[in-house]
Formats: C-alpha cells, structure tokens, sequence
C-alpha cells in the first residue's frame, strides 16, 4: 500500500513550530525570488509529516483568492525541507497559475498544512458520505486513471457539502463520478493542522477549527 498507519501530527508540531513553518514558507520563496537562492532548513527538527502549503492574495477587503497550493501528502523528508520545497513550489510551480512575483508577496498570504498520514475509509462504498466530516477530513482518491487531493478547509472555504465534497474529490483525481463505486479505487482520509498569517508577513494563527 502506498500510504502508511496515520499518526498523530500534534504530537510532533507545536504552535510556536507551526508559525516558525509559516515565516520559513516566506523566506523561502522571498529569497528565491529576489535571489534564485534556496534557503536551508533551520536542522532543528527531526519531525517528519506530509505538508501543503497554500498562498493566497489578499484583497484591499482581506477577502482572499488561491494564488498557488502544492505539497507532499506523505512523509518523505524532514518537515522543515518539505515545507520550503513545497512553498518554492507553490509560487512557480502550480499549472494553475503563472509564477508568483517577487512584488506580488506583500499581498500574498502563506499558509502551512501539516498532515496527518492518511488512512483508508473502510466502510461500504455507498457509506462514504456518512464516514466523512467535512472540515475534519482531507481526502485522497486513488483510482485507474490517477489520484487526487483536497485539504480539508477547501470545502469550508467553498462552502460544499458531503455530496459536493465527493463529487470534487473525483473531479480533482480526473475521475468520473462513478469512479467512487469502483472496485479498484480507494478513499482515504487525513486532518491537518493549518497555520496561516492574518495578512501578509503579519501575525500567525493556528485555525482552530475548520468544522461548519
């Protein structure tokens, strides 16, 4: 199997290390920007979790629209360097999007997300809208033609349901919707503990609560 038994992410992430992720997320991609340079990691830890990070542009309104979002849904490396990788990442890299600006930044809000590993939802397929939690639980879509991933605030954030929610797992994963019923495909289900700034290069928070 692809991915392992989940662990428990607040036992290796505090809050003072999740705003420390965030500022390096900044550095990371300032400096590459202004310097073609990739920062190294502070060697503090030896925490290992899958991360995303996520960068927003902030409006004059502090309304925010996804500027960019990649990430590792498992744990591959030491946090610290997956969250610069993946937030060098997320501003050049992101086919949904031309590369982040270096001016862009002082609209740009970033945001860590630390994984939980994720685990297979065994219930009957037709079940699933009943196993799943949305602002709980991310999910993953495995099946024939790829996979998928949604970190659990986007469909807080879009205001999706359950039905909705599954729907767009699919679509992500480039699957039919029928894809869910198949055999072959497997849903699997992480949380996350989310880490953002308020505004650009302004004050961290942890969101304590992603349920609606």
């Amino acid at each position: 199997m692809l991915f392992s038994v989940p662990a428990t992410t607040s036992a290796v992430i505090s809050d003072g290390q999740g705003e420390s992720l965030v500022r390096l997320a900044r550095r990371a991609v300032t400096e590459y920007l202004a310097e073609s340079k990739v920062v190294s990691p502070a060697g503090d830890s030896d925490a290992e979790a899958g991360v995303f990070v996520t960068l927003n542009y902030q409006t004059a309104k502090k309304e925010e629209h996804l500027r960019g979002c990649i990430g590792f849904p498992v744990s591959e490396k030491k946090i610290d360097q997956s969250v610069i990788e993946a937030a060098i990442a997320a501003a050049t890299e992101d086919p949904r999007f031309p590369p982040v600006d270096l001016h862009e930044l002082r609209n740009i809000t970033f945001e860590v997300s630390v994984l939980t590993a994720p685990e297979e939802i065994q219930c009957e397929r037709s079940e699933y809208r009943k196993a799943i939690k949305i602002g709980r639980d991310g999910l993953i879509l495995r099946w024939k033609g790829g996979s998928g991933l949604l970190l659990p605030q986007v469909p807080v954030e879009l205001k999706w349901d359950t039905d909705e929610y599954l729907a767009n797992i699919c679509h992500k994963a480039g699957a039919p919707a029928g894809a869910l019923m198949d055999p072959g495909s497997k849903l699997y289900r992480f949380h996350a503990i989310v880490f953002k700034e308020l505004e650009p290069g302004g004050s961290v928070v942890k969101v304590e609560s992603l349920t609606i």
